[in-house]
């Protein structure tokens, strides 16, 4: 086992000051009213958003009303009609919002000229499942099917998430598939949860790792969750009778990460159901680390795995 850079560890000390297995609901929701923003210290630690990119706040449908969603193009002018990356930000269904992918988002923007949009899902506990999985597949479709007005191409379409936006990556691709669409050409899954059952061994493995614990794990499930069945595909991808006929995934896993596991289980299952797939594992690397892109060391190698691997698929 590589051991983690000092640095990470330190910042994974600090994060623990903070961790969400600590928090009562009063204390998430004031969390969940508070944005990232951009400064010198938070770009130092979440990356700043990419040189030559422009980025515009707007609205898509969700499941029960309009949801916040940014978009990331290039400054110049493109020859034609972009590919359309859709993504979903990571926080455990519980955290996060549109800044926190900000540097990702417009990385990919950059790297693969490509229009991004990102989604601002309705979080738990106030909404629990499957309140975000369904915005997602919502905003989505609205955004396939207005494309053409953001300078995108409906047939060149690809989703993308981190941690639990991996989760929502995978379980939209299901939800495309089993109701006829849009038509997804690739699923960058990096870092995602698959199993909410818990069964990966690398989560005990994993327990008091940096920045994921497994008491983290519990409280963003019990969250997410609250009584429902942790097995139903639209919590649990790796649940699904049948994961045929998905699009082509790139599945990236953490060495130091209590998702581990749930990346690599679930990338064997896709392959074993004919799906396409490239899984890749960053040795020495903790939970969400393209999330913290200046203290990682591997975010620009993953980097340009994902807009490589998307470059294959939507050309």
């Amino acid at each position: 086992m590589t051991d983690l850079d000092l640095r990470v560890r330190v910042f994974g000390r600090l994060a623990r000051l903070s961790s969400i297995a600590t928090m009562d609901d009063a204390r998430v929701q004031k969390v969940q009213t508070q944005q990232l923003g951009h400064n010198p210290v938070t770009d130092l630690v979440f990356g700043a958003v990419a040189r030559g990119t422009r980025l515009t706040d707007g609205s898509a449908a969700g499941q029960t009303g309009p949801l916040p969603i940014r978009v990331y193009r290039r400054e110049r002018p493109a020859a034609g009609p972009r590919p359309l990356v859709v993504n979903f930000h990571g926080g455990g269904w519980v955290l996060g919002g549109l800044d926190m992918a900000d540097w990702l988002c417009s990385s990919v923007a950059a790297g693969l000229d490509a229009v991004v949009v990102s989604v601002d899902y309705r979080l738990a506990p106030g909404h629990r499942f499957p309140a975000a999985a369904e915005d997602c597949y919502a905003a989505l479709v609205d955004v396939v099917a207005r494309a053409a007005e953001l300078g995108a191409d409906p047939g060149r379409v690809a989703v993308m998430g981190d941690s639990a936006g991996g989760n929502l990556a995978a379980v939209v691709s299901l939800m495309a598939r089993d109701r006829s669409g849009p038509a997804i050409a690739h699923q960058g899954l990096l870092y995602p949860a698959t199993d909410l059952t818990m069964a990966s061994a690398s989560i005990e493995e994993n327990a008091s790792a940096p920045v994921l614990t497994k008491a983290d794990m519990l409280a963003f499930r019990a969250h997410y969750l609250g009584d429902a069945d942790p097995r139903q595909p639209y919590a649990s991808p790796l649940f699904a009778d049948d994961l045929s006929g998905l699009p082509p995934a790139l599945v990236q896993v953490a060495e130091h990460d209590p998702l581990r596991d749930d990346g690599l289980r679930y990338a064997t299952a896709l392959r074993a159901a004919g799906v396409p797939v490239r899984v890749t594992e960053y040795t020495g690397m903790p939970h969400g680390y393209l999330s913290f892109p200046r203290l990682c060391r591997s975010a620009p190698q993953a980097l340009a795995e994902l807009v490589t691997e998307q470059r294959t698929a939507l050309d």
